[in-house]
Order: C-alpha cells, then sequence, then structure tokens
C-alpha cells in the first residue's frame, strides 16, 4: 500500500470521525491536504455543524436565519466565523477603553448589521466602568 494514499483505504466513517475531532483551523487546514480530503470535508455537513453551534452562543440570530434560509453548516460557518469572532471581542470588553479609531486593529472590523452594533452598544453601557457621555 503507497503511504500516500493511506486515506484511501479507511473506511469512510474512521475518516469522518477523524476530521470531527479538530478545530477549526486543524479541518480548514486539512482539506488543503489533497482532493479526496477536500472532496470529503467540503462535503459532509456534519463536520461543519459543531463549529457553527459553537459560534451560535455569540451570533444567535445569523445562525438561526442561516439556517431558515436554507444554508449548508459550512456556508453558515463561512458566512458567520469571522464576524463571530470580532463580535465576541466587542461583547467581552476588548476594545472598550479605545482612544481613537485608528487604535483598533484593521483585523478585528467586518461588515455588522445595525442590530449587532445595538447588540455591542447596550453590552458597553452595561458595563461597571462605563463612563457617561454628558
Amino acid at each position: 500500500m503507497n503511504q500516500n494514499n493511506f486515506f484511501k483505504w479507511l473506511p469512510q466513517e474512521i475518516a469522518l470521525h477523524i476530521f470531527g475531532e479538530l478545530d477549526i483551523q486543524s479541518l480548514c487546514r486539512a482539506s488543503m491536504t489533497c482532493v479526496s480530503w477536500f472532496a470529503t470535508i467540503r462535503n459532509n455537513d456534519s463536520l461543519w455543524k459543531p463549529h457553527c453551534l459553537a459560534i451560535q452562543d455569540v451570533c444567535k440570530r445569523e445562525v438561526d436565519d442561516d439556517r431558515k434560509s436554507g444554508y449548508s453548516w459550512r456556508d453558515i460557518l463561512l458566512r458567520n466565523y469571522k464576524k463571530s469572532q470580532v463580535k465576541l471581542g466587542w461583547l467581552s470588553g476588548r476594545y472598550s477603553n479605545i482612544c481613537s479609531p485608528i487604535s483598533l486593529p484593521e483585523s478585528i472590523m467586518c461588515p455588522m448589521d445595525a442590530e449587532t452594533w445595538g447588540e455591542i452598544l447596550e453590552a458597553e453601557l452595561r458595563r461597571p466602568n462605563h463612563k457617561q457621555i454628558s
């Protein structure tokens, strides 16, 4: 057996179990390994669902809306992953004490709707160290 092709000898269930144990970054890296891994990972929605459920804690409305619209778990993750990371940073107060917009790293910005910014503003106003603007 050619060691470079060991994957094709694995039963699909075993491969999916292995891929199912990977975090999102490792799963994406694994999908770039070869054509068969790419196809297996891309076309198996059950691999993406746990990652979507994890971002649903931060982006519940967005994930629920995408599910209602018929998006696959993979597409939902692609649509909402970066947003969930940015939103989590804002909601956790990571950017609460910025001096100016240029203090924000560009990598933390992404398009967000008015409802999301409203959630962030509400979280800021609830913070104990929030200073009222007079």
